[in-house]
């Protein structure tokens, strides 16, 4: 997964003099009244529950054949999970990340046994526990507690010169940390799983991670220390500054989420006014592991709703980005729509009715009001990561695209990665899966129907603790950290 940085934009204040205040008080309750007005406008609400019986399914072979890329597609030697297939090159301590949760999900929907699923986690854990920590270039899987981006298919250890990743490994401890919390059993083999996420936890030097700076560095390399670039929002990486927060052994400062917060980028998009970013992956991947419905930090208090309504906002002005199709590029239309971080057919120029269509190959594809990067392209994942938020909108498009495209699409592990159809005769398909978009489309469907992942990190007291330092309240939050206050007077 690339890093994306976006530009940051002030939200305009009026300012009025005293002497002018009984002049201007109407005038400014009118505005008010009116900005409010215009950062709920545009936003289509349900009037019913969507009913998903006739889309069921469809929804119930999409989950059994997304779980089965993780459970079927793993590095043996390692239990690290691959970052594509059928090409396979190194894995992905995101992809791991996200494979840790789907074990979890294959036990709920009965795909495996509960101590299937357990004995695959311990695995993984008790390999990253003992894999090589070191600040050199000797063969290393990480440092200081961090992982390095992709490893070596088979040996584990860093793959040619990748950074040490600060956001993948926050994925991967998304993963971890919801293992904890689910493998609750009193037997030997789960047990080592909440030890050893633990000690995996509290090993990672997040502090460090933040090379003094005000917000968290996007990596560092033995070669030449830590990257010039960091974390600032709005993008995936709340998940990230949460798991430093929550650290009682290398916490990042008190107000990182503060320093995070003034890095967003407020503004409207095709109707719809949040926090932008382009690409919808940083919409949903922390919200992949953390229930944010319900709950809110000072900033989104001020703007009146949670980071989950930001996110369905994203998503659905990243469709009438499409359905408005400013590039007319072919295919795009009310259910055939999704910008996000992909495959793509290739590096090329082509000139068609005049107009200049600039193909790529992976890409940090979305449309936001400062960021449009769009070439035809579309990600099933992009929806399906989305489901939670606007499933009446997110499972339709993922029909439409399996009922439009079948086997060119959809194939044994779910749908492949991307496609275009505005390139060549018969379009292109990707030829792989990628690891972090199916579990975006997995752990989100699993949301939608359950909750069963968010439920877990409900549940864990380094998530907590971090929300609750990031100045995070109501909803479960409130109800949580009430309940263990009494207990811990009691």
């Amino acid at each position: 997964m690339q890093p994306i940085s976006t530009n940051t934009t002030g939200i305009m204040k009026m300012q009025v003099q005293p002497s002018t205040v009984s002049h201007h008080l109407l005038i400014c309750s009118i505005c008010l009244l009116l900005s409010v007005v215009s950062c709920q406008s545009h936003v289509p609400v349900q009037d019913k529950p969507f009913d998903k019986t006739p889309f069921q399914p469809f929804l119930n072979d999409l989950k059994f054949r997304t779980f089965n890329f993780f459970w079927e597609i793993v590095d043996t030697n390692t239990w690290q999970n691959d970052d594509r297939y059928p090409t396979q090159n190194f894995t992905s301590i995101a992809a791991t990340g996200f494979a840790l949760p789907s074990y979890i999900i294959g036990i709920e929907n009965k795909y495996i046994s509960r101590s299937q699923g357990a004995t695959r986690v311990l695995n993984a854990l008790q390999w990253l526990w003992a894999s090589k920590q070191a600040g050199d270039t000797s063969g290393a899987t990480g440092y200081r507690g961090l992982y390095y981006h992709f490893l070596n298919y088979q040996r584990g250890d860093r793959f040619k010169d990748v950074e040490l990743s600060t956001i993948d490994t926050g994925l991967l401890f998304g993963g971890i940390l919801c293992c904890q919390s689910y493998f609750d059993g009193e037997n030997e083999t789960e047990q080592q799983i909440r030890q050893l996420a633990d000690s995996l936890y509290l090993r990672v030097e997040w502090d460090w991670a933040m090379n003094n700076q005000q917000t968290m560095s996007m990596g560092w390399k033995p070669e030449s220390g830590f990257l010039s670039s960091s974390w600032t929002g709005y993008n995936e990486a709340m998940l990230l500054v949460v798991l430093g927060l929550g650290s009682p052994t290398h916490p990042i400062p008190d107000n990182a989420w503060e320093n995070w917060c003034k890095t967003y980028d407020w503004a409207d998009f095709y109707g719809f006014s949040h926090v932008n970013f382009g690409p919808l992956f940083g919409h949903q991947y922390s919200q992949m592991f953390i229930d944010f419905k319900g709950i809110v930090d000072p900033y989104m208090q001020a703007k009146g709703f949670d980071y989950f309504e930001n996110s369905r906002r994203a998503t659905l002005s990243n469709r009438a980005y499409c359905i408005d199709n400013p590039l007319h590029f072919n295919g795009y239309n009310e259910n055939i729509w999704g910008l996000t971080a992909c495959d793509g057919p290739a590096f090329k120029t082509i000139n068609h009715n005049g107009i200049e269509w600039n193909f790529k190959e992976y890409n940090a594809r979305g449309a936001a009001h400062n960021y449009i990067e769009d070439d035809g392209t579309i990600a099933p994942t992009a929806a399906g990561g989305s489901i939670p938020f606007a499933p009446e909108y997110c499972i339709p498009a993922l029909t439409a695209m399996r009922d439009k495209y079948g086997d060119k699409l959809y194939q044994q592990y779910g749908f492949k990665d991307a496609f275009n159809v505005s390139i060549g005769e018969k379009g292109w398909f990707a030829a792989d899966y990628l690891g972090i978009d199916q579990g975006a489309i997995l752990i989100q469907l699993e949301n939608y129907e359950t909750g069963l992942i968010w439920k877990q990190l409900r549940n864990n007291k380094y998530i907590i603790n971090g929300l609750l330092r990031a100045g995070f309240t109501g909803g479960w939050l409130d109800a949580v950290n009430k309940e263990q206050t009494n207990q811990t007077k009691g």
